[in-house]
């Protein structure tokens, strides 16, 4: 069973006012979760003291949630509590995460998912940025953006329109009338390009070495950042890269740079390689590791480089669980 939380404030005591708070936040759980009828077992609510003029399960009802058991209490006081306040819980039979929802003055009460904010993870390749964030949007059910799926849309989009994604001339052309959307549904992202969901399309071989061209144009980059400045504008996210926090976001709310020592590093890559069969040798690695490590820090475009601000974490001793676990704690503490 999976249980859904959701609280909100009406402005007065007066059953109208109490009627369409209690709809709003009913409406919105389902809609947020795409919950089904058939799949709520049970709705029980609270309210404080102060609220008299109707009972939220009444309303409820009467707003045509009276396909399952309603019931309700009230909150013993407590001082400096938030007023005027209906919460909910939803037992629901379902599979995966749930949505919890905060509404008007309830919104106080959880600012960690009632309000939009970014977390910009960066950090050198083999660190595991993109575990963590990956974990960490799933932990928040928030958007998990996956910025190369968007240069992968790009691509697609030149490869569609018999473009060399080499050219850049023709490349930077196209842009002025790509329809690319990203859309965050069901837990995970979409990528829409000009109507269509391509999120599958564009992880086909030819697609992914078309987008290893296409992301060398700095008019392709330029793009790109400002449609991921534009969704993070309008959605709760985690972004991970090298530059996220000094270049793309800088002014995410939560900002971290993951590190690890080369040579840990390595032997996670070898681990990996010999999961798949390949065996490879670990100083080959950890040279390759640290090259690539001078590379993306010299490199002109997009270097790698921790913002002024953002919070080094060290993850040489720590497995994935840890980290994300640091992370989750530095969040909650700023919360």
């Amino acid at each position: 069973m999976t249980i859904i939380r959701g609280a909100t404030t009406a402005e007065r005591d007066s059953g109208e006012e109490i009627a369409g708070a209690v709809k709003e936040l009913l409406d919105e759980i389902f809609a947020r979760n795409a919950l089904k009828r058939e799949e709520v077992k049970g709705f029980l609510f609270s309210l404080t003291s102060d609220l008299h003029s109707r009972h939220p399960a009444k309303a409820a009802r009467e707003s045509g949630y009276d396909f399952a058991p309603l019931f309700a209490c009230v909150e013993p006081d407590i001082d400096g509590g938030l007023p005027r306040c209906i919460r909910v819980m939803l037992f629901t039979e379902r599979a995966g995460g749930a949505v919890h929802v905060y509404l008007r003055g309830a919104k106080a009460l959880r600012k960690d998912i009632s309000e939009i904010y970014n977390i910009a993870l960066d950090g050198p390749a083999g660190s595991g940025k993109s575990t963590v964030a990956k974990r960490i949007a799933d932990d928040y059910h928030i958007l998990h953006l996956d910025t190369g799926a968007m240069y992968r849309a790009c691509a697609l989009a030149a490869l569609r329109r018999g473009i060399d994604p080499g050219d850049a001339e023709e490349v930077e052309k196209m842009l002025n009338t790509l329809g690319l959307e990203i859309r965050y549904e069901g837990g995970r992202q979409h990528t829409v390009l000009d109507g269509e969901d391509v999120s599958e399309e564009i992880r086909k071989n030819e697609v992914s070495l078309a987008a290893s061209d296409i992301s060398a144009h700095p008019a392709v980059r330029k793009k790109m950042v400002e449609m991921q400045r534009k969704i993070a504008a309008g959605t709760s996210c985690v972004l991970d890269g090298r530059d996220i926090g000094s270049a793309v976001l800088p002014d995410a709310r939560f900002k971290f740079f993951l590190t690890a020592d080369s040579g840990v590093r390595a032997l996670r890559r070898q681990k990996e390689l010999a999961e798949k069969g390949q065996n490879v040798d670990f100083e080959r690695l950890k040279e390759e590791i640290e090259k690539r490590d001078k590379q993306d820090s010299e490199r002109e475009f997009s270097p790698l480089k921790r913002a002024e601000d953002a919070v080094i974490v060290d993850t040489s001793d720590m497995d994935i669980e840890e980290v994300v676990a640091k992370v989750k704690s530095l969040i909650q503490s700023k919360i």
